[in-house]
């Protein structure tokens, strides 16, 4: 189960702000996603899908703490609070996890450094990622729900 807020994560409280697994970025360059492939290191659920940046949640994180911390390392693209303009919460069997949406121009390509979390990353049209047979199911789900939105 997803439940879905109109803009940042700050109308969420409670144990699922308190109480989360990890944090995920629908990370918009102009009008493409940075997308990562999973690697196949032991512990990582569906090992080789695609992937948007995020992970797992440090002690005393925040959700969006969580998720700019993790696109910083994964990406080395630096994102501020006010970037992350969409967040979701999904129920999953680790516990809930954290989607969020942030949009930076297409130049912030040029600046993107893969960190060496996963298999690699591209350019990706958020249709294609929704589309592609190795998409993680429930994140194409929310990203079609945040599209839909009409962001």
């Amino acid at each position: 189960m997803t439940s879905i807020y109109s803009s940042a994560a700050t109308q969420a409280t409670g144990a699922a702000r308190r109480d989360f697994a990890g944090a995920k970025v629908m990370l918009f360059f102009g009008g493409s996603m940075a997308i990562l492939r999973r690697d196949h290191s032991p512990g990582i659920p569906r090992p080789g899908c695609l992937d948007f940046p995020g992970g797992g949640r440090e002690a005393g994180e925040s959700p969006e703490t969580c998720a700019i911390r993790e696109t910083a390392e994964e990406l080395g693209t630096l994102l501020r609070p006010r970037d992350l303009v969409f967040a979701a919460v999904h129920a999953g069997a680790r516990g809930p996890s954290w989607f969020f949406a942030a949009h930076l121009p297409v130049e912030g390509l040029r600046e993107v450094r893969f960190g060496g979390e996963g298999a690699g990353w591209c350019e990706m049209a958020p249709e294609a990622y929704c589309a592609a047979p190795d998409a993680i199911p429930h994140f194409s789900a929310i990203l079609s729900a945040y599209r839909r939105r009409g962001t």
